[in-house]
């Protein structure tokens, strides 16, 4: 067969049915046979889009899936998003085509070294050498897309799509994980078994390994209450008795005041990232005498960020099963009322506050707080919902609410504005059974709503809500709380979004008071179009992300001495 044909059979073996790009001449011959093989290129409006899409594809799927470009700025276009499927360990084989093998170096059009540049966000890179080496190192790729938990780099000189060879078409590569260390779970056990207040912290690595039953069998036998890590809202479902909610910006206070209270903290499948933990609603909650049991999949992380006391490099799924077996064990115990009493108590005062909360509406324009908790109350309770980065977004963490795994998509921490959209699309694509909603800010939908386009020619019935402040407003926090409110590039002049949409060919609706937001939404996911719904809010923001990263600004030059903090003038 061809090196194209040994491609794409390579794509058939893995069961890839969807791939994610713009039309290149760089890799047409094998694009030639994707119809043939019954693919589907989803074509978009920019490469970076493409890789977000597939990022959300894989993230809601847990199975690899694939970028493609043209070389060079075909190929650059994909950093960012490749960046971001880096951070939250989505599944991904991003396949740059390059500059011919008998010409690199030349300086020839559209040409430049591909590998450096995705040398830092890909957990494996490959440069095919050999036309002949096609079939074996795509399967490897995929393997490794897996185990590895993130983006690999296929790297293919353009002409090595063409020839002739003998390949060997291998079906997919199945590593088995393994829960940990017996020595190390038999300790995990006797520490959660002596605590007087375990608490569980459940991390994106529950999700990505299936284990929301076994967490929640584990937390059950423990009467451990579960907080979510910053960002998995979805790690364990919000109605159960145990459930506090999540850490992180603009998170659960019940979750933080439990958290705080514990004597041992049992980090599943969590890195323990710095940004998810940091203070928050005035609360250091982090409890600094508790001993500390983290375990994920990845060791690099262990210990990394936090100081543990036991570290197990395992499966979430499988770790929590092992857990439990060792705990039932050791004999039977009685669900712990008193701290069942206690997480009810916590949850109730939170949600009484977030009710109270003040966010006054105005005319024509709705308080974000409210509009947020309006949207709460009308997502499905099979939905996949992505969030952008930015203020209004971000404040969204007090609110969502999920019971099923695989629905909570975000920009974790890399944090790129315009990843809410194509990520909603990818996922619509991957499950069509569920309703995908993107929460957007209106700086954050400049850089993505072409893709509008894409969902209107691809038949893709995702729902955007734009939130309209008319601000880049979590940075605009910033100014107001630091820079005595000198507003530089913060302030937004925005078209009407919902026309701009129906413009396109998408539903659009504009809603301008609190008691639409909810109809909105439901008319938008019942019309079975892509939709876009622009929320007008007032320009009320949350807290800044972090109060650490900012000093007050002193000048030295006279003439920018106004510039400065009052105690510098």
């Amino acid at each position: 067969m061809t090196p194209s044909e040994a491609f794409i059979e390579t794509l058939v073996a893995h069961k890839v049915k969807d791939v994610f790009g713009i039309v290149g001449s760089a890799y047409m011959d094998a694009l030639d046979l994707f119809p043939g093989a019954g693919i589907r290129l989803y074509s978009v409006a920019h490469e970076q889009n493409a890789a977000h899409m597939a990022d959300g594809y894989g993230r809601v799927t847990n199975r690899p899936t694939v970028c493609i470009a043209q070389n060079g700025p075909g190929i650059t276009n994909f950093v960012t998003a490749v960046a971001a499927a880096y951070w939250a360990h989505t599944p991904m084989v991003v396949v740059t085509p390059e500059a011919g093998s008998l010409t690199a170096g030349h300086g020839g059009f559209q040409e430049t070294e591909q590998m450096p540049i995705f040398s830092r966000i890909t957990k494996w890179q490959v440069h095919v050498n050999s036309p002949l080496r096609m079939a074996e190192l795509m399967h490897r790729a995929f393997a490794l897309a897996l185990h590895e938990r993130g983006p690999v780099q296929v790297n293919i000189p353009r002409d090595y799509f063409y020839g002739e060879g003998d390949y060997e078409i291998l079906p997919p590569l199945v590593i088995e994980r393994a829960a940990g260390g017996a020595n190390a779970l038999d300790r995990a056990a006797k520490m959660l078994a002596e605590a007087k207040f375990p608490v569980i912290l459940a991390g994106g690595g529950v999700v990505m390994s299936g284990g929301v039953d076994e967490l929640k069998a584990l937390a059950e036998f423990l009467t451990a209450p579960v907080v979510n890590s910053y960002l998995h809202n979805d790690s364990f479902p919000a109605s159960h008795g145990l459930a506090c909610g999540p850490l992180g910006y603009q998170g659960s206070k019940a979750a933080m005041r439990i958290l705080s209270r514990a004597d041992v903290v049992l980090a599943l499948g969590s890195r323990l990232g710095p940004f998810g933990t940091l203070p928050q609603h005035g609360l250091d909650y982090w409890p600094k005498e508790a001993k500390i049991i983290q375990i994920d999949a990845d060791h690099r992380t262990l210990g990394l960020v936090k100081k543990v006391s036991l570290a197990i490099e395992g499966d979430a799924a499988l770790a929590a099963a092992e857990l439990l077996k060792r705990l039932k064990a050791r004999g039977a115990r009685k669900p712990d009322k008193a701290r069942i009493a206690e997480v009810q108590r916590e949850k109730g005062a939170w949600a009484a506050e977030l009710a109270s909360w003040p966010s006054p509406n105005r005319k024509g324009q709705i308080g974000p707080r409210r509009a947020l908790a309006q949207l709460a109350k009308a997502l499905p309770r099979n939905a996949m919902v992505s969030t952008d980065i930015g203020n209004v977004c971000s404040v969204a963490n007090s609110y969502l609410r999920f019971e099923q795994p695989l629905s909570f998509l975000a920009a974790m921490s890399w944090g790129n504005c315009g990843y809410a959209w194509p990520t909603a699309l990818g996922a619509k694509v991957a499950r069509p059974d569920r309703p995908a909603i993107a929460y957007v800010g209106d700086g954050a939908w400049g850089m993505s709503l072409a893709e509008v386009m894409t969902a209107v020619k691809e038949k893709i019935p995702a729902v955007a809500v734009v939130f309209n402040n008319g601000q880049w407003g979590a940075e605009k926090k910033n100014q107001i709380d630091y820079f005595d409110s000198r507003f530089v590039g913060t302030n937004l002049a925005n078209p009407d979004f919902s026309e701009v949409a129906r413009v396109m060919g998408a539903e659009g609706y504009r809603v301008e008071h609190e008691d639409e937001v909810a109809d909105a939404l439901k008319a938008a996911l019942k019309s079975g179009k892509p939709a876009v719904v622009e929320v007008m809010l007032t320009q009320e923001l949350g807290e800044p992300f972090r109060r650490d990263a900012f000093r007050p600004p002193r000048r030295l030059l006279p003439k920018y001495r106004k510039f400065s903090a009052k105690q510098y003038r």
